[in-house]
């Protein structure tokens, strides 16, 4: 458990009735801390981890000089300033079975991409580039030194840092690892995470729905959301509406987890029996955050795990998580990059929007005839619509206090690819 977070911080503060987003997430991300604790894991146990002790190279890539091309290697002394010159094969070098002697000024072997390049020669014309007879090739004038050649040490040099502490292991880097010859990495501790659902008129996706029952599609999507975090999931169900339920599973959840995420019973007023119970477990703060969709949001501390009650409808469900709970867990897995990316884009399509809340849109982000990248709207955007979320590709991202958009106003958008 991270028992160094503080139980003060963020929800000790004074607060105002709306938060605007960006306090929000400085208050959420500054109350956490990285959770304690690192193993030692296969590099492909690694991925989607967070490197935790910094990789150095004990060795230089490529380890030798070799082929960029199939061609023809030799030494730059025989290169033609004008005309033509003809040089005598000697041998071939093929990757894993280098040529062993030497070439010398006059002469050129056959060289395979990869290839090491042999004793004497340092440059490689490409095998489209000249003419071969059996024993001989003729090279044209305009070619350069070290043309074609792969150095030592080109892409990481013995005692080069290669990866940081607080880099998350993508495919890329399982490759650089595999590079160097590293078979295990030293990585930080997998958060674990509980989250569940609460309500009485919520099902299982293989249960038959009676009159007024609904599935639990939340769940589902904190749980997509959380799978591709990389992080040690908690499916604590379905909670309904019962307080000694509620208290005996939020107890557990807290013994078990360093957060817990839940959706729903988060609004002013509503379902209070969750509210009565956070109140009576931990420090929990119960915020309006300015935006939409999106509005009711709970954040603090159950003992050592940090809470996030987000609100019910299901697009506001993945809204949230993404602004707040998503940096939030990023802090405490160590991550030294949390912040998504955003970019400024031209609108195709007209918008909505009224004064006084962030507006998280949802729209299709491509590139147009002219090549150049633009947005537009999906049309309905209720936060009830989670089909819209499956239809966009990122968030459009309209200020507070800004009113309707004409069409092709620059505005900022926030790509789905890199947050899910």
């Amino acid at each position: 458990m991270n028992k160094s977070i503080p139980v003060t911080s963020a929800c000790d503060k004074p607060q105002t009735p709306w938060l605007n987003v960006n306090d929000a997430i400085e208050r959420m991300t500054s109350s956490v801390k990285k959770v304690h604790g690192t193993e030692v894991v296969a590099i492909r146990d690694a991925l989607n981890r967070v490197l935790a002790k910094e990789v150095i190279s004990t060795i230089n890539v490529p380890p030798y000089a070799n082929s960029a091309m199939d061609g023809y290697a030799f030494n730059s002394v025989d290169l033609p300033t004008s005309d033509e010159k003809t040089l005598t094969l000697v041998g071939k070098s093929f990757a894993g079975i280098p040529f062993a002697g030497e070439v010398k000024p006059g002469e050129c072997i056959r060289i395979m991409t990869g290839a090491q390049m042999a004793k004497g020669t340092d440059t490689v014309i490409m095998q489209e580039q000249v003419q071969v007879n059996d024993t001989a090739i003729t090279i044209q004038s305009g070619h350069c030194k070290n043309e074609n050649v792969r150095h030592i040490g080109e892409d990481i040099k013995d005692g080069d840092t290669v990866l940081n502490v607080g880099q998350l292991i993508s495919p890329a880097e399982l490759g650089v690892l595999a590079s160097l010859g590293v078979a295990e990495v030293t990585v930080q501790k997998q958060l674990r995470i509980a989250f569940f659902s609460t309500g009485d008129e919520l099902r299982n996706v293989d249960q038959v729905l009676e009159e007024g029952q609904i599935y639990d599609s939340n769940r589902y999507t904190i749980f997509g959301m959380l799978k591709n975090l990389g992080v040690e999931l908690i499916d604590m169900g379905i909670l309904p509406d019962d307080r000694q339920t509620i208290e005996k599973a939020f107890k557990k959840a807290s013994t078990q987890a360093d957060a817990i995420i839940t959706s729903g019973g988060v609004s002013v007023g509503e379902a209070d029996y969750v509210k009565e119970t956070l109140d009576k477990l931990g420090k929990v703060d119960f915020w309006k955050i300015a935006m939409k969709p999106g509005k009711p949001l709970a954040f603090g501390f159950i003992d050592d795990a940090v809470f996030f009650g987000l609100p019910g409808n299901p697009v506001s469900v993945m809204a949230t998580f993404y602004q707040f709970a998503l940096p939030t867990l990023k802090t405490m897995m160590g991550l030294k990059t949390t912040k998504a990316t955003v970019v400024k884009v031209p609108c195709k399509t007209a918008l909505r929007k009224a004064p006084g809340r962030t507006d998280f849109q949802r729209g299709i982000l491509q590139t147009n005839e002219q090549g150049e990248l633009v947005v537009e709207s999906i049309g309905m955007q209720a936060s009830h619509v989670l089909s819209g979320m499956s239809k966009a590709n990122c968030f459009i991202i309209l200020p507070q206090d800004w009113g309707n958009v004409e069409a092709g106003t620059l505005v900022d958008v926030q790509p789905f690819h890199g947050l899910m």
